[in-house]
């Protein structure tokens, strides 16, 4: 990567979503605002998630990009004025791609057409880098890598978050039993029985839309909350237990140690990173990536004890100064 003619390298990032996938992305924007001096990066994200960047002294700038797509197209063209020198698509569908190539920046990457999530929008690149890593945070690092970033940055420089609603005095159990589609969830009535056998109390977060469906969950705490309030929550969580989902990865990323329940995704692709929270998924499942309604039959195979048993030894373990 060179400099432009001026001090200031200008770069534009393109992740607008979701959870997860911004918090994914983060180590790779660090590693490449580390690696060139004088650098100016700008973030395209969806309103919704851009409370994940506030603070982030890897972004300068935070651009809320809505999800209309007049609207969306209309704030990209605005920016062509920027004259960025690099765009990069982390996110890989053909919206992305146009939204980064709408700011005509001199140079736009993204990863290559076989690992792009939609393959056209490759088709919108100067640059397509290959990548070979299964985990999507190390497939986002070596798209930086590519990009000529020297070091590789494994940080997750999230906001400190901010109380929402009351928890528990002491010790508790953060869990979000919601994910994006039901097939990775895990049943209501296994979170129930779960909390009959932890020796901690479980607290379940879920936006305030999300109440009569939590409320479902009997003898846990319910915790409504936004994004700052689960940020708060989970920093202050003894332990975490969570299916695929954004809390997950947000926990994750804040070396929470806890139990991360998988059926038909893949947690070598998509799973909890950093080594503190443990991936229970049944042998032999087959990768399924189907946005079915009911929980997958292999989330139904994995019981409630064995989900409390894993985590008493992963609790075990860090009281007694083993790794998790």
């Amino acid at each position: 990567m060179g400099e432009s003619s001026d001090a200031e390298f200008r770069i534009l990032i393109v992740r607008l979503s979701s959870m997860g996938d911004v918090i994914h992305t983060l180590p790779a924007v660090a590693s490449i605002k580390h690696s060139i001096p004088h650098s100016r990066v700008t973030w395209l994200i969806r309103p919704r998630w851009a409370p994940l960047l506030e603070g982030n002294p890897y972004v300068d700038e935070i651009i809320p990009v809505e999800r209309s797509v007049a609207v969306s197209f209309t704030q990209a063209r605005r920016l062509r004025a920027r004259h960025f020198d690099l765009a990069v698509d982390f996110q890989g569908l053909i919206q992305s791609a146009a939204l980064a190539a709408a700011t005509k920046p001199v140079r736009l990457a993204g990863f290559d057409r076989k690992r792009v999530r939609e393959r056209p929008a490759a088709l919108f690149y100067s640059s397509e880098i290959v990548t070979r890593a299964e985990h999507a945070i190390e497939r986002n690092l070596e798209l930086a890598s590519g990009l000529g970033a020297r070091h590789l940055l494994r940080t997750f420089p999230l906001p400190a978050g901010a109380p929402e609603a009351p928890l528990p005095a002491g010790r508790f159990v953060l869990a979000c039993p919601l994910a994006g589609w039901g097939a990775k969830q895990w049943p209501l009535e296994y979170w129930s029985q779960l909390s009959a056998l932890l020796d901690l109390p479980l607290v379940v977060n879920g936006p305030p839309d999300a109440a009569p469906t939590l409320e479902q969950i009997r003898g846990a705490h319910v915790h409504l909350s936004g994004l700052p309030g689960l940020i708060d929550a989970t920093r202050r969580a003894h332990a975490v237990i969570g299916v695929d989902s954004g809390p997950l990865h947000l926990a994750a990323a804040l070396s929470k140690p806890g139990i991360a329940i998988f059926g038909p995704t893949n947690p070598a692709r998509h799973g909890p990173y950093g080594g503190t929270i443990r991936a229970l998924r049944i042998a032999g499942v087959v990768d399924d990536y189907s946005r079915r309604s009911a929980p997958h039959p292999s989330m139904l195979a994995i019981s409630p004890r064995m989900v409390a048993d894993a985590l008493a030894g992963i609790l075990e373990g860090k009281s007694a100064g083993c790794p998790a």
